[in-house]
């Protein structure tokens, strides 16, 4: 029995998805409380799937992939921003045009190509097929982007509130837009293996909405989130090798489960709490 349960920890391709699991769980569970407090998921979103085309266009020109991929992730979001700032259209509509564009000519580039190398995973991940570039790529950005965001998590909070406040703080607004922008860009690359562009986004969103609805304080939120992804891509990975099935969209399922569950539960705590306001106000 005790053999059977370990016997995916025993597998090289098994222990590289654990790997690239714990590896990406921290800054895309750090970066979706910033997304969720700021109304930002849409931004995510767009961002995840406006890279594609990037990453086409790399595998043509013979450069690395994860150049591609920033270039147009930051592409995107530097065009959503002006085209909010300089139009009428607001900025979730400017999104939902700016990413589904850049998706449709990422989809037309991808099936022009002729290769024959596999741009699958790309779209759906490859945990189990990871290599160790990939996961030297997803640790360096993990590993920045986790620092950055940990250590100016206040700033950022600020920014996030009430930008104005942030300004007159003192603080460089524009600096920590655009470097929220860029972490989001590097995120999303570092996901490309483990989840793919059409699941990163709910790495981005989830862990953070689920430690939203558990936990009212944000410096407890951040290290919540993260327990929370963490757990959900280590269960999701070692699940799918007994059912037979993609590691992401498993740790996906379990997210979404975890997030009902924790709706649930803030759903009653605030009807209890109701009720006990009524008693009191009675007695």
């Amino acid at each position: 029995m005790m053999d059977t349960l370990l016997l995916p920890f025993q597998f090289p391709f098994m222990q590289n998805a654990f790997l690239i699991a714990v590896l990406v769980s921290v800054p895309t569970a750090l970066l979706s409380c910033f997304l969720v407090m700021k109304g930002w998921a849409l931004m995510g979103d767009a961002v995840s799937h406006a890279v594609l085309p990037g990453i086409v266009l790399a595998y043509i020109l013979g450069i690395p992939l994860i150049i591609g991929a920033f270039a147009a992730g930051m592409t995107c979001a530097l065009a959503t921003g002006y085209l909010a700032n300089n139009s009428r259209v607001k900025q979730d509509t400017v999104m939902g045009v700016v990413f589904s564009g850049m998706f449709g000519v990422g989809i037309v580039l991808y099936v022009s190509v002729e290769t024959e190398a596999h741009l699958d995973h790309i779209l759906f991940g490859n945990m189990l097929g990871v290599d160790t570039a990939e996961l030297w790529t997803a640790g360096i950005i993990s590993v920045g982007v986790g620092l950055m965001l940990a250590l100016k998590w206040k700033d950022w909070l600020l920014h996030s509130f009430d930008p104005a406040q942030a300004r007159a703080s003192g603080l460089w607004v524009n600096g920590l837009h655009y470097g929220l922008l860029a972490a989001l860009s590097l995120t999303i690359v570092a996901t490309l293996s483990a989840a793919g562009l059409i699941l990163a986004i709910g790495l981005l969103i989830a862990p953070g909405a689920i430690a939203f609805l558990l936990v009212r304080k944000f410096s407890t939120m951040l290290w919540v989130s993260v327990i929370i992804c963490m757990g959900a891509m280590l269960l999701g990975t070692y699940l799918s090798f007994f059912l037979d099935s993609a590691p992401a969209p498993t740790i996906i399922l379990i997210l979404t489960a975890v997030f009902i569950v924790a709706f649930i539960r803030r759903q009653a705590v605030t009807r209890r709490n109701s009720m006990r306001r009524v008693e009191d106000a009675q007695a």
